[in-house]
């Protein structure tokens, strides 16, 4: 039976292991949507814009980014842009060229690989931590909480762009069936 009720995650501290159960339940969720998806599908640009597999790599490279900026104090170095960059940016033809042929297990690991690290770097850190505060060079200020919502925010919006591109596809699928 499904629990709809936030909960502390054991092993972390109550906001943080908060912010984990929202973390983890968004992540579940994502996973359930992309499952069943083949590899052309996860390819097939939306109307010029981004594929579901781009989307599922920008989601890991967010998290990524967030990991950086959060846990090291620091951006991409010339390496880690090379390997993310494109999922950064995603729509441009570099990015499309880059992000596709890969099987949805592909996507599933790269997510993991990446939620692992923040697991890991979420559980040495206390709810003070979250409430830290730092500038932009912009100037504006903003905390490691405000970061890590972000995170949720931006794989919740993408999770939305794949649920409608799903549909778009079933409902090819359906209507190529129905002409045959």
């Amino acid at each position: 039976m499904v629990d709809y009720r936030v909960a502390s995650i054991k092993g972390f501290t109550d906001k943080i292991g908060e912010l984990v159960f929202l973390l983890e339940h968004t992540r579940a969720v994502t996973l359930s949507e992309i499952a069943e998806f083949s590899q052309s599908h996860l390819d097939e640009p939306e109307h010029d814009g981004n594929s579901i597999g781009a989307l599922l790599s920008h989601i890991a490279a967010i998290e990524k980014a967030h990991q950086l900026i959060s846990f090291e104090k620091r951006d991409f170095n010339a390496f880690e842009y090379m390997q993310w960059g494109a999922a950064i940016e995603l729509i441009s033809e570099g990015a499309r060229e880059k992000i596709n042929g890969k099987s949805v297990d592909f996507y599933i690991q790269q997510l993991s690989d990446v939620r692992k690290e923040t697991l890991k770097q979420l559980s040495l850190r206390n709810d003070e931590w979250l409430f830290e505060e730092n500038v932009w060079p912009n100037g504006t200020a903003y905390n490691n909480y405000y970061l890590w919502f972000h995170v949720l925010e931006d794989e919740i919006n993408h999770r939305g762009q794949i649920r409608a591109m799903k549909r778009r596809i079933t409902n090819a699928k359906e209507q190529e069936m129905g002409h045959e």
